[in-house]
């Protein structure tokens, strides 16, 4: 049988590692590491450094694997998204039955937190109609978490509800009416610009929780600008980018 573990390892700061995910990185078999391709290779480097500061002894085997891409002449959306997954789960099922085919525990680390805006808990869905696979999930410091902390503000205001989205919703469908506080997540696009910047305020943060991270608050009116440049210029440097920001209607 294969044990898999989903296990959260926070923004890619190896200090947001918690005590639960440190033990059950060293009580795998198998670690995974997805490699993006030239470009965003640091990504796996950073997943690298973590085992290698948090694993003791000769610890589990790591492997390393080429991640697929989305197919973007794909029109739909969801089958887009959906034929990565299987794609993935394909990628994961051949790794893990050739360095352990008589079973075992296999491990992944997964940025940020594995339940919230990430498909690994879905991919691992698909492999358990493969096989019998029982699946742990470790939960780990979410880029929100780590947005709040890099501004030293809350998420929400008192008794009032916020809302967690993507850019591609922000873009689409405009500001939700269920809060006027809202999270963006999973935005290329600085998605920000499609709305009425009037009487809204922002706070930024790319490669939160991390060693190189920046942070930009204040008025949307005023800061959509430097946020474009600091992105745009942080992305050449680094080869990847991930941010998120914070909306917040006076």
């Amino acid at each position: 049988m294969i044990e898999l573990s989903l296990i959260g390892i926070g923004t890619g700061n190896p200090q947001h590692m918690t005590l639960q995910a440190i033990e059950a990185l060293n009580a795998q078999d198998l670690i995974l590491i997805p490699n993006k391709g030239a470009g965003k290779d640091d990504l796996a480097g950073l997943r690298r450094e973590i085992c290698n500061q948090t694993i003791r002894g000769d610890g589990p085997k790591i492997v390393e694997f080429a991640l697929p891409v989305r197919d973007e002449a794909t029109q739909s959306y969801r089958k887009r998204v959906d034929d990565w997954h299987d794609a993935i789960a394909e990628i994961w099922w051949q790794n893990i039955t050739e360095n352990l085919p008589e079973g075992g525990k296999a491990g992944f680390l997964v940025w940020g937190d594995p339940s919230l805006y990430d498909s690994t808990m879905r991919i691992a869905e698909r492999l358990q109609k493969l096989a019998e696979i029982k699946l742990t999930v470790i939960p780990g410091i979410t880029s929100i978490q780590a947005l709040t902390a890099a501004h030293a503000i809350p998420v929400n205001e008192i008794g009032a509800p916020f809302t967690i989205t993507t850019g591609r919703q922000l873009r689409e469908t405009g500001w939700p009416d269920s809060a006027d506080t809202l999270v963006i997540m999973l935005d290329g696009e600085c998605s920000f610009q499609a709305i009425d910047p009037k009487g809204v305020e922002i706070f930024w943060t790319a490669y939160a929780g991390m060693e190189n991270q920046v942070s930009i608050s204040g008025s949307l009116a005023s800061v959509t600008g430097q946020i474009i440049k600091t992105r745009a210029e942080a992305r050449t440097l680094h080869g990847w980018i991930m941010d998120i920001y914070l909306l917040r209607r006076e």
